[in-house]
C-alpha cells in the first residue's frame, strides 16, 4: 500500500490567497456596513453649531472603574526629605557633611583593600577616563534611612569600544520570574533568604587595559600625576555588570549550581531532596529552597569570596515589600 504524502506548503500561494480573501472581506464589510469606510480626519470634526466641551478643549479626566484596584506607593518612595538628607551632586558639596565624608572614606578603603588599581605613570597612548563620586541614600521599607552610600564611578562615556571594553551585556532576573518563584516558595512552605553583595562591581576581573584618573579628593600627594591602572571592575564602566555577573556565576557553578534555560539569571541546585533557587538582580540576591541548613551553607561559601550582607528573611526586594 502506498504511503500518503503530506501536501507541500507553498508560502507564495498562501500569501496570495490570504491577501485576496482579506480584500474581498473588506469590500463586503464596507457594502454591509458603510460606517467601516475610512473617512478623512478633516470630515470627522464636529460641524454643528452647538458649543461643546471638546470644542473648547475641556476634557474630563478618566476615573478608574470600581473594579480597578489602586495600590498605594511603598513608604520608601513617599519618605520626606530634610536638608541633612539631600543627596549631593558633587564632591565639593558632599565634603561639607560628616555622613558623606564617612561614606567616601569607606568606599575608598574598600577599593584599596580590593586591589582595584595600581598607580602608574600615564602611558603616552593610553585613553584616560575620568572619575567622579555619586551619592545615594538607601532607605528601609518604612522610609527610614538605612545608610549613606558613596560610589566612585568611572566616566564610562570616555571609554572607546574595542579598546577599553568589548562585550557589555549582563542578564538580570525578570520581575515575572521573581513573582513566580515567590509564589511557588510560599505555597510550598520553602525558606526565603535575601543577601546583598557589598561593592559587587568591584569584584569583577577586567580583561582589557583600562586607565582612570585618580578620584576627586583622594589624589596621592606623592604621585599627583599618576593614573589608576584598573585590575578589577568599577562602577560606571561599560563592562562592569558583565564581569561581576561572570565572577558570581563562576563561583555558583563551582559549587554545583546549573543555569536555568528559562531565565539565565536563575541558577538551580538539585541533589536528592535538596532544591535551591538562586535569583540574581545585579548585587541583590534571593535564595529560595527547602533546606535552611543548605541555604546557610551556600551563603557561607559565597562569603569566602565576597563580602555579603545577610538580610535574613526576605522583606524588601526591588522596591517591593514582602509581608
Amino acid at each position: 500500500m502506498a504511503t500518503p504524502t503530506e501536501p507541500q506548503f507553498d508560502l507564495d500561494v498562501f500569501t496570495e490567497t490570504f491577501v485576496c480573501d482579506l480584500t474581498q472581506n473588506q469590500h463586503a464589510d464596507e457594502r454591509l456596513n458603510p460606517s467601516l469606510v475610512l473617512i478623512p480626519p478633516s470630515q470627522t470634526q464636529n460641524i454643528h453649531s452647538m458649543t461643546t466641551c471638546s470644542k473648547n478643549n475641556i476634557h474630563k479626566p478618566k476615573l478608574p472603574s470600581e473594579s480597578h484596584i489602586r495600590y498605594p506607593l511603598p513608604k520608601a518612595l513617599m519618605a520626606t526629605v530634610t536638608n541633612n538628607e539631600l543627596e549631593p551632586t558633587c564632591y565639593s558639596e558632599a565634603i561639607k557633611y560628616p555622613n558623606w565624608r564617612d561614606a567616601m572614606n569607606k568606599e575608598f578603603d574598600a577599593l584599596l583593600r580590593n586591589g582595584t588599581w595600581t598607580l602608574i605613570h600615564s602611558p603616552p597612548t593610553a585613553n584616560i577616563i575620568g572619575s567622579k563620586w555619586v551619592y545615594r541614600i538607601k532607605r528601609k521599607a518604612d522610609g527610614g534611612i538605612e545608610h549613606f552610600k558613596a560610589h566612585l564611578v568611572a566616566k564610562g562615556f570616555h571609554q572607546q569600544e574595542g579598546v577599553d571594553f568589548l562585550e557589555t551585556f549582563s542578564p538580570v532576573v525578570k520581575p515575572t520570574t521573581v513573582r513566580m518563584v515567590l509564589s511557588v516558595a510560599i505555597s510550598r512552605g520553602w525558606h526565603l533568604r535575601q543577601i546583598d553583595v557589598k561593592n559587587a562591581f568591584l569584584h569583577g576581573f577586567l580583561n582589557e587595559d583600562v586607565y582612570m584618573a585618580q578620584p576627586p579628593g583622594f589624589i596621592h600627594p606623592q604621585y599627583p600625576q599618576h593614573v589608576c591602572k584598573l585590575h578589577k571592575s568599577i562602577y560606571g564602566l561599560h563592562q562592569a555588570p558583565r564581569v561581576w555577573f561572570s565572577r558570581l556565576t563562576d563561583k555558583l557553578q563551582a559549587i554545583g549550581f546549573k543555569k536555568s534555560q528559562v531565565d539565565h539569571s536563575i541558577y538551580v541546585y538539585q541533589y536528592g531532596s535538596i532544591l535551591l533557587y538562586f535569583l540574581i538582580y545585579v548585587d541583590d540576591i534571593i535564595l529560595a529552597g527547602v533546606d535552611l541548613n543548605f541555604i546557610n551553607h551556600v551563603i557561607s561559601l559565597l562569603q569566602s569570596d565576597f563580602p555579603i550582607k545577610n538580610l535574613d528573611e526576605l522583606s524588601f526586594f526591588l522596591g517591593v515589600e514582602a509581608i
